[in-house]
């Protein structure tokens, strides 16, 4: 694939992979037993420029696509999924002020997050608003000069790390179309209060915690882009730039995961003979390398698409996100089975990988919602494939 990558893009790659090698997989295994946020980490990035990649060069970034935030989380995810999930988010959490701030806000937050000084949260999930981020409850009703806040956030990446919070709530209750607006909440904004830490499956390193709002009143010129009922609007076009984010953290431990099994397979004996020269394990290798090497070219045709403004963005973020996280589950199962018995114990990195790969089903919109969404704009393209029309019979048609 390096082939149809630019200097640029092979430089941001080159950056992230240094990085990963360096500093993220010989921590990666600590941070996962310590459920702790990786400082460490984290330093490593911004030491190396990689928390500005996704921020104008105007604003201290260093001006990169979304092509080159992918291959950044690809390399980091390769070696950590906490990790690459942690550096990912904060992308997440900062791409609203990015796409729909206002001069002000951009000046005020984004060389510090392009620096590593602060880190942002992505505020949009309820316990009852999930997947229907519509049917959100949390409210910010205006009271003078300022908005109050009231309600509750859940599954909040960063959470607690972070320090700007762009957080979602209704501010018109009768409008279906504009019933939503973004705010930016700083940590210590009072009446607003980090919950509990969760115990999680995977992605240890990085805190996933609930956010209450009780009274938590902030001024009107934190409310995003400055204007009011555009909320839904700034939080689709974040999640459109998002979801290959998590192709890419998928991508990453699918690779990641394989490099181990192939490592393992040429090693590990069994009958007298490496096990990779068995033909179920090359069977096994062939068609994990090659569901990842489909995996990549998906995710980085639609990170290249958005970056290029082409229409029909949407349906191919929702693809390569179903597609290559269910591509890495499948992977880092089958890694494990390389493995065997070893697979499934804990001073081995690969089970790490696998229970790392399960949350790409699941956050930015659970895989089962984006069939949803291909398939919305699979009928919608329909209407225009009436060159078909004389090749159908018309006993089947209305």
């Amino acid at each position: 694939m390096s082939a149809f990558l630019t200097e640029q893009n092979r430089e941001w790659q080159t950056k992230a992979r240094d990085v990963a090698e360096a500093t993220v997989r010989p921590l990666a295994a600590k941070y996962d037993r310590s459920q702790t946020y990786p400082h460490e980490i984290r330093e490593g990035l911004a030491g190396a420029g990689l928390l500005g990649v996704w921020i104008d060069r105007e604003y201290g970034g260093g001006g990169g696509s979304l092509l080159d935030l992918c291959l950044c989380v690809e390399e980091i995810s390769k070696a950590c999924g906490g990790a690459g999930t942690m550096y990912a988010v904060n992308a997440l959490g900062s791409l609203p002020i990015v796409l729909s701030g206002t001069e002000e806000q951009k000046q005020k937050y984004l060389p510090d997050i392009a620096q590593g000084k602060i880190l942002a949260a992505f505020g949009l999930s309820e316990k009852f608003a999930g997947t229907d981020a519509g049917s959100m409850r949390t409210s910010a009703v205006e009271d003078g000069d300022d908005f109050v806040i009231n309600g509750e956030k859940k599954w909040t990446t960063n959470a607690g790390a972070a320090d700007i919070y762009t957080v979602f709530a209704v501010t018109d209750p009768s409008s279906r179309s504009r019933r939503i607006s973004a705010f930016i909440v700083e940590k210590e904004t009072p009446g607003f209060e980090i919950g509990k830490e969760e115990d999680k499956l995977g992605i240890r390193c990085v805190p996933v915690r609930e956010l209450y709002f009780r009274d938590c009143r902030v001024p009107r010129e934190q409310i995003l882009g400055g204007k009011l009922g555009r909320g839904l609007l700034q939080a689709m076009s974040t999640i459109d730039r998002a979801r290959p984010g998590v192709a890419a953290q998928a991508v990453g431990l699918a690779q990641g995961a394989l490099e181990y099994a192939m490592f393992y397979a040429t090693r590990r004996e069994q009958f007298g003979q490496p096990i990779s020269s068995f033909q179920m394990i090359q069977q096994l290798l062939a068609d994990m390398a090659t569901k990842i090497e489909a995996a990549r070219q998906l995710l980085y045709a639609a990170a290249a698409a958005v970056d290029q403004g082409l229409s029909g963005t949407r349906k191919l973020s929702s693809q390569a996100k179903l597609f290559a996280s269910d591509v890495a589950m499948e992977v880092t199962t089958n890694a494990v089975q390389v493995f065997g018995g070893y697979g499934y114990m804990k001073d081995y990195p690969i089970e790490k990988y696998m229970r790392d790969a399960k949350i790409t089903q699941i956050y930015e919109g659970t895989n089962q919602l984006q069939r949803t969404v291909i398939a919305h704009a699979l009928i919608k393209e329909a209407s225009h494939l009436t060159h078909l029309d004389a090749y159908i019979p018309r006993e089947v048609q209305p």
